[in-house]
């Protein structure tokens, strides 16, 4: 059974950091790309930054140079480090990964950034 569990969220100032994790079970983890995304209350939810089985990263604009994203392949974990955060960066962040055709995601971590 594929799982995804997300924690490391909170309240934090603008300008603050906060470092999220996403563990994961039932994949053979370090063949798989994983995705960090995000859903602020009356919005869709957008992509954030992803990792692929190799290490490569790629990251949306309006995160780039902020947030960080790594992974620990024997902890089968992902990680978004996020610095200098903004209000506009308070949301539900999920993360995401697709095996054998189909998409899993986490139960999402709440981010508040009070300006």
């Amino acid at each position: 059974q594929v799982q995804l569990v997300e924690s490391g969220g909170g309240l934090v100032q603008a300008g603050g950091s906060l470092r999220l994790s996403c563990a994961t079970s039932g994949i053979s983890f370090s063949a798989y790309k994983v995705g960090w995304y995000r859903q602020a209350p009356g919005h869709q939810r957008v992509y954030v930054a992803a990792i692929s089985e190799r290490g490569h990263t790629d990251y949306a604009e309006a995160v780039k140079g902020r947030f960080t994203i790594s992974r620990d392949n024997a902890k089968k974990t992902v990680f978004l480090q996020m610095n200098t955060l903004q209000h506009e960066d308070t949301a539900t962040y999920f993360c995401k990964t697709h095996y054998y055709g189909s998409n899993y995601w986490g139960q999402g971590t709440q981010v508040t950034v009070s300006s």
